[in-house]
């Protein structure tokens, strides 16, 4: 090109008269497909059972090498996916190659001819320089395979939860009103004809948006390249605001900001690397945090410190904390690390596993969860049983003791086995036989043995404190279950 032509061209650029290559290339149409699964959820009441299929669609964002980007609730406890050519309706089976339902976020392969889902396609490149102000486009996909691109503007950028209770990362904030559509689920946001985000919740009423920032997409991607991927880092700790006057007098706080640390993981990065409750933070990595938890970020503005670390470090990374232990500076050196669901006591989630469980005789036994406390409804905290809630709030006694697992009588069924003990519920196990449970596992193989005098002891750490079951009329029942509709006894896995 001429040096004539390229001047032309570029006055245009800045005019607005001619869009630039990518921007052309790319439209709803043509870089994104239809995503359908099918779900079957864990029933935690009844440990036994999955809830009915249901059906689930929504949009993908397609990137380079045969991939769509899309939300990981998209794909929860999916028995089936598929992906869909949004003009010619082509479909093909589709496979998970990366998930994390922290972040919210999955890639999606074809199992098989790829070309029939990506033919004619143009896969979006990312954009990562939104800010306040900005305006960006949600795609959408009509029935007849028409893109449509709505406008939305953003209004701030801040930190928030995604999908897991208490697992927070970098959201945009923006206002538009958006149409609603039979596959608008999950949607892409776009920026100047690139990826910008996912679009994670949309209320009506108020025509606001949550949108899952590229910043955490391109951290996903990279982490996920090569086969192994670890997730994003967290500090493990539970912390309080320092802006009560009393409470900054007895940690030392004198004109500084910082939190002061309520709680600490157990097996965290804050656990391993020394940080102690009554600690207070002062900076990460030199930024300073205020006493409400914030520091300031060069281009979005004030920020929760969480975004230090699940937004701007990754697995193996350490982080210099400045704090104040009884009344003195320090400096900690923290090695990131991520402590997954299965290794908390109680497990905060469970998707595309069921909860493990055995029962005997009628006895119903479960490792307590999170998901299980949920079961009962929206006001858990309040109609869950209270020893279990209380729980789960409380893990540290029940850690010290040596647990992996927190295994409980959830129910019992009414058999020749279980007479008497009809009513007991939320029980939590302490030992079988003399033998002290950790596990699930630990229950399974104690229940496997015929104990002395053929009577088994259970016990609890507090009412009923003991049972007795017998292991002959136990074993009886177990095979009745089977007949009449429990197919399968325990779920150790």
């Amino acid at each position: 090109m001429s040096a004539f032509k390229t001047l032309i061209l570029s006055v245009l650029l800045s005019a607005g008269l001619v869009l630039p290559a990518t921007a052309q290339e790319t439209s709803p149409e043509k870089s994104i497909v239809r995503v359908n699964a099918t779900l079957q959820s864990y029933n935690f009441l009844r440990p036994w059972e999955k809830g009915a299929p249901t059906p689930r669609r929504g949009l993908g964002a397609v990137l380079s090498d045969n991939r769509v980007l899309v939300t990981a609730e998209m794909c929860v406890n999916a028995t089936y996916l598929e992906l869909e050519h949004p003009s010619s309706g082509a479909r093909v089976p589709a496979r998970i190659s990366a998930l994390d339902y922290e972040a919210n976020l999955a890639i999606l392969e074809p199992t098989r001819d790829p070309a029939k889902i990506f033919e004619g396609l143009q896969p979006l490149e990312l954009d990562s320089s939104t800010k306040a102000g900005d305006t960006l486009e949600v795609w959408q996909i009509e029935d007849n395979g028409d893109g449509v691109s709505t406008d939305v503007d953003v209004l701030r950028v801040n930190v928030g939860r995604y999908y897991i209770p208490g697992s927070v990362f970098l959201l945009y904030q923006v206002k538009g009103s958006l149409q609603a559509r039979v596959n608008s689920f999950t949607l892409p946001v776009v920026k100047d004809g690139k990826l910008a985000g996912m679009l994670l919740s949309y209320s009506s009423k108020e025509q606001t948006s949550t949108v899952l920032p590229t910043p955490i997409i391109e951290a996903f991607l990279a982490d996920s390249e090569d086969g192994e991927y670890k997730g994003f880092p967290n500090m493990g700790i539970g912390y309080a605001q320092t802006l009560d006057e009393t409470l900054r007098e007895f940690v030392g706080l004198n004109g500084q900001g910082g939190i002061f640390i309520r709680q600490i993981a157990n097996g965290s990065s804050a656990d391993k690397a020394g940080l102690k409750k009554g600690d207070v933070i002062l900076s990460i990595d030199g930024n300073e945090i205020d006493s409400r938890g914030n520091y300031e970020h060069p281009d979005y503005g004030k920020l929760s410190f969480s975004h230090l670390v699940r937004g701007g470090a990754k697995v193996g990374d350490t982080v210099s904390v400045d704090l104040i232990r009884e009344g003195e500076p320090m400096t900690v050196e923290v090695k990131l690390s991520r402590k997954p669901p299965e290794d908390y006591l109680i497990d905060p989630y469970m998707f595309d596993r069921g909860p493990r469980y055995v029962i005997f005789g009628g006895l119903i036994f479960q490792e307590l969860t999170l998901p299980y406390l949920e079961s009962w409804g929206e006001d858990w905290p309040n109609r869950a049983p209270f020893k279990l809630v209380y729980a789960n709030a409380n893990p540290e006694s029940y850690e010290e003791e040596g647990r992996k697992k927190l295994v409980f009588l959830s129910n019992v069924l009414k058999t020749p086995s279980t007479l008497g003990y009809e009513s007991l519920t939320s029980a939590i196990l302490t030992e079988v036989n003399g033998k002290t449970i950790t596990d699930i596992q630990d229950l399974a193989d104690v229940l496997s043995e015929t104990p002395e005098g053929g009577i088994h002891t259970i016990e609890f750490n507090d009412f009923p404190k003991i049972i007795y079951v017998d292991d002959e009329s136990s074993r009886f029942v177990n095979e009745q279950l089977i007949q009449y509709g429990i197919n399968k006894l325990e779920r150790l896995e």
